[in-house]
């Protein structure tokens, strides 16, 4: 795990040492453990790099990392290394030493670009080909690892330079741009939004870029071209398959993946909230153990003590069942307080509630103890359709597909606590999906207008209909490809992403090894929710190892704290209310805003506007 930065241009005089040094110091806690630069004879490629050292401790692993003629700088895990080294080998690559970092460019050598395609893995690196003299840059595919860019471009379409890192600080340190993106911040404040899903690379930074996932960059620094294509479009195919060999080949992809991102030279431990996702984790840690030398057998909970949604009872039972070593961090509202500024600082951009501190707080944990790695479970909700919303779309496609089951489904969701609403609403979702994704796109937009505490004139100069526009839901897995790949999943990944780095720590995500996600979509919708339950492959699969009350538990909590309990602390209401003058300074709120009381709200409520205030005037006072 790493930081990577770097200056593409035609012009050699834009290389220099300081701007490489700036970025590689914003960089400083993606990489504690080593500094590298490297710039081409050239003068059009100057790369820097931060290490964490997970793979291969040895200082012949570190980066910028030369093989043949290619140069490289890379951020993240290819768990299938050694599967990959040995099939290279074969082909007569050679290889001196035992890093992940030294199979990418050989691949490259290769299979050319198309080397992306046998990457099983979390990365974002660029690779510098000095024979072609060309730059090469990718993103895996779901967004595990960030990669931003900051383009300025000649009058006559190319380039002049191109800024490139893990995080937009390191740019901002080089000297981009801080203008910030209305549009984004509008839709933010109002609707919760912390992605464009219509303009992938869009930021809150106007000028600054985000390479999606599963996209690469094609570079010629000498001509000042640029090329962006997407190089994974997981396909929406469909198989007929046997409800118990699904659930066995669902085990079995599900354990390769937790084995893989075992693979570690360092202390592995792992995320534990007591629900579905983190508990199937260590159960599978506890299958493999054996193969696993540096698992440390060591869990991270976080605690809310007389909380109604506190799962510490839950996860203390996964941990005895399986003797797991259980930390403990308590977060309350002073550590909101105290943590503030920095969450801000190393997430960059806003977030959408306070469960961003928790994580952060249990990833500081994990730092205190010594733990560089941890599994966590984000992903399997949006895949496995884990979230309540999905009954909906589950029950409208079945009412136009099977009445019968629809019938079924619906009592047995009402039953386990799972459908919280049906109306005739419902209905005309399920006959309408196009009508109903352009009135959903009209109540955002009303939703924007009608937000008394808007400037006016920030609102007109901002706001942005096509930025509103929804997916049009047939079925299931129409909803969750469009979280998972467009707008939902890549949010929650940029959280994990920050708050583990902030602590020089790495996050690995099973649920996302891509064989496994496309197995799942590929999944009747019936094996995802099935007999009231959702998620319902991942609890057949889990039935025999985990505890019945936590394999088959029928509420989802989520990760979330007391925070509308903790908004009624005096300094945190003071905070909301500086924050409001400065969005009022700013010209994004009206005066009138001043005089509204706090308005505490829950972590996952939708008009959690009193929190977003705090957050986007946090980033503009950063900015």
């Amino acid at each position: 795990m790493c930081g990577i930065a770097g200056i593409i241009t035609p012009h050699s005089s834009l290389i220099q040492q300081q701007r490489l040094q700036q970025m590689a110091d914003a960089l400083r806690h993606r990489g504690p453990e080593h500094e590298g630069f490297w710039v081409n004879e050239e003068k059009t490629v100057g790369f820097a790099h931060r290490r964490l050292c997970i793979l291969d401790l040895s200082p012949e692993a570190n980066q910028p990392f030369h093989y043949l003629h290619y140069t490289l700088v890379f951020n993240g895990e290819i768990y299938n290394y050694i599967e990959l080294k040995k099939e290279l080998q074969q082909a007569g690559y050679t290889f001196t030493t035992s890093t992940d970092t030294e199979v990418i460019p050989a691949a490259y050598d290769y299979w050319s670009e198309n080397c992306l395609q046998h990457f099983d893995g979390m990365f974002a690196f660029a690779l510098y080909d000095a024979k072609q003299q060309t730059l090469f840059m990718a993103r895996d595919r779901f967004g595990e690892k960030p990669l931003y860019y900051y383009p300025i471009y000649t009058q006559r379409g190319r380039f002049d330079q191109i800024l490139f890192a893990s995080e937009i600080k390191a740019l901002l340190a080089a000297g981009a741009n801080r203008h910030l993106n209305g549009t984004m911040m509008l839709n933010y404040i109002a609707l919760g939004y912390v992605q464009n899903p219509i303009k992938k690379t869009e930021t809150f930074y106007s000028n600054i870029l985000l390479l999606p996932p599963g996209n690469c960059l094609s570079i010629i620094p000498s001509q000042g071209k640029i090329r962006l294509r997407k190089w994974y479009k997981p396909a929406l195919s469909s198989m007929i398959i046997e409800e118990s060999k699904a659930v066995e080949r669902f085990a079995a992809l599900f354990s390769a993946s937790v084995q893989k991102r075992l693979r570690s030279d360092v202390a592995v431990g792992t995320s534990l909230s007591g629900g579905l996702d983190s508990s199937s984790i260590v159960a599978a840690i506890h299958q493999l153990k054996t193969s696993a030398p540096h698992w440390t057998n060591v869990a991270f909970t976080a605690v809310f003590n007389g909380f109604e949604k506190d799962e510490t009872a839950y996860s203390k039972e996964v941990a005895n069942t399986y003797n797991i070593q259980q930390y403990f961090t308590q977060p309350t509202a002073e550590d909101w307080i105290k943590n503030w500024q920095a969450l801000m600082y190393y997430q960059d951009e806003p977030v959408q509630s306070s469960s961003v501190l928790i994580q952060y707080m249990v990833y500081q944990l994990a730092k205190e103890k010594n733990v560089t790695v941890l599994l966590d479970g984000q992903g399997a909700d949006e895949i496995l359709g884990g979230y309540k919303k999905y009954m909906h779309w589950y029950l409208q496609q079945l009412l136009l597909q099977r009445f019968a089951l629809f019938i079924k489904e619906k009592r047995a969701l009402r039953k386990n606590h799972f459908l919280q609403q049906w109306n005739w609403k419902n209905y005309i979702a399920a006959y309408y999906p196009h009508k109903t994704a352009e009135r959903l796109q009209q109540q955002a937009l009303q939703q924007i207008n009608n937000h008394a505490a808007f400037n006016a004139e920030f609102v007109m100069h901002y706001q942005n209909k096509d930025t509103l526009i929804k997916p049009v839901v047939r079925q299931l897995e129409d909803i969750l490809h469009y979280n998972t790949f467009t707008f939902g999943l890549e949010e929650l990944l940029r959280y994990a992403d920050r708050n583990s780095m902030a602590h020089s720590r790495e996050v690995r995500l099973p649920f996302l090894q891509h064989e496994l996600v496309e197995f799942v979509f590929a999944l009747p919708a019936n094996m995802k929710i099935k007999d009231g339950f959702t998620k319902w492959i991942l609890r057949k699969s889990m039935d025999h190892f985990l505890p019945k009350n936590i394999c088959w538990r029928k509420d989802k909590t989520g990760y979330e704290p007391p925070q509308q309990q903790w908004m009624h602390n005096k300094r945190i209401q003071e905070m909301i209310y500086e924050s409001k003058k400065k969005l009022v300074a700013e010209k994004v709120l009206n005066e009138q805003v001043l005089s509204k009381a706090v308005k505490p709200k829950g972590a996952h409520d939708k008009d959690n506007f009193d929190f977003r205030y705090l957050s986007a005037a946090t980033l503009m006072a950063n900015g």
